[in-house]
């Protein structure tokens, strides 16, 4: 009797170690194939199981959903009915609509906050004759807005702003998208299959991811044994801070798998805001500086210069080894969360050059002139 109990316990272990274990899988169209490519490598904010017919999804923060394609499922107590896949929805960040375009599904986007530093032209185009309708901003969305948009779900950032009673009054599903969180470039793109699965892009949200991944990694490993790790600051000053992300950051972390260390290491993610003094006494000696801003124009180092004067006195600024993005000339909250191979790359061929080739293009990040 022991011996039967204890092969019942070995083949469940067994079950339940394969419905997640995404090692050397391929993708197919077999049911069982794309739940198990479904769980989560990087992403720490939920996870995901199969069960009875249905997905059961929970989340950090107490949230528990079940993924039904019937009315008539009963789900388990705790967790709240989502008929999939949903037919419209709202989203309240860019984070968010990156993986609705990565996943050619703005059909499905109904809703948006705004469009202020967006570019994709099907998104601007669906704004401008009434199918994508603008909501107004947190704390003070238009609930009439929101209920033109007739959204099954809507896609929330819930441990940013807040302001979300009026949405709660219109009895509409919340689904915390908590991609923003996420600390492993890898792990922010990982919420590509979250939303496929509300939206019966499950597939092809696997693959989307399984080729970011892939190319991240064979990236990341090209610089684990360079000769030299250059130094590498971030930021500038705003109303008399210097606003420094933190050493645990989600940019912190591209930085060192680019070949670099960051000249933060404490353990902190957000980071803190620091007065000019702190921020040298750290950065004073970084070989690099990484900015990005909405610089009305072109940037350049002599407005670096007007901004702060100080700024001249950073090694960085001095041999001309400034990093920088312009929001207004480059989608990138548009697209970045979806594209952290790209962004990688960018920094590879600034810190390691001779590690892309030789007439690579950045579509983010470059070296400023």
């Amino acid at each position: 009797m022991k011996r039967i109990v204890f092969l019942g316990m070995f083949c469940m272990a067994l079950l339940l170690l394969g419905s997640c274990n995404q090692k050397g899988k391929t993708i197919s169209n077999d049911a069982a194939s794309v739940d198990s490519l479904l769980c989560p490598k990087y992403a720490t904010g939920y996870q995901v199981k199969s069960l009875d017919g249905m997905r059961l999804v929970d989340m950090d923060g107490d949230y528990h959903f079940a993924l039904v394609t019937s009315d008539d499922v009963t789900v388990p107590d705790g967790y709240t009915k989502v008929r999939v896949p949903i037919k419209n929805t709202i989203c309240m960040t860019s984070l968010q609509l990156s993986n609705f375009t990565a996943l050619d599904a703005h059909d499905v986007v109904k809703g948006l906050t705004g469009t202020k530093n967006l570019f994709n032209k099907d998104i601007l185009a669906r704004v401008k004759d009434g199918r994508i309708v603008k909501i107004g901003t947190e704390g003070n969305f238009d609930q009439e807005m929101v209920l033109a948009a007739k959204p099954d779900v809507i896609f929330i950032s819930p441990f940013k702003r807040g302001g979300y009673d009026a949405i709660k009054e219109t009895g509409i599903t919340l689904i915390p998208h908590l991609g923003y969180k996420e600390l492993n470039p890898l792990g922010q793109a990982e919420w590509i299959k979250f939303v496929g699965m509300f939206i019966g892009k499950e597939k092809e949200a696997c693959e989307v991811f399984a080729g970011i991944e892939k190319r991240y990694n064979e990236l990341k490993e090209k610089t684990q044994n360079v000769d030299k790790r250059p130094t590498v600051t971030s930021g500038e000053m705003h109303y008399g801070n210097w606003h420094a992300v933190g050493g645990k950051n989600y940019l912190a972390q591209i930085f060192r798998d680019a070949g670099a260390d960051y000249v933060i290491h404490d353990e902190e993610t957000a980071g803190e805001d620091m007065e000019f003094e702190k921020m040298y006494e750290l950065a004073a000696n970084a070989d690099y500086w990484r900015i990005l801003n909405s610089y009305p124009g072109e940037f350049s180092y002599e407005a670096l210069k007007a901004s702060e004067p100080r700024n001249e006195l950073f090694k960085a600024f001095k041999e001309h080894k400034v990093i920088y993005c312009n929001m207004k000339q480059t989608p990138y909250y548009e697209i970045s969360p979806v594209k952290p191979d790209v962004l990688l790359k960018d920094f590879v061929a600034i810190f390691h050059p001779e590690l892309v080739e030789p007439d690579y293009q950045p579509t983010f990040y470059y070296l400023l002139k």
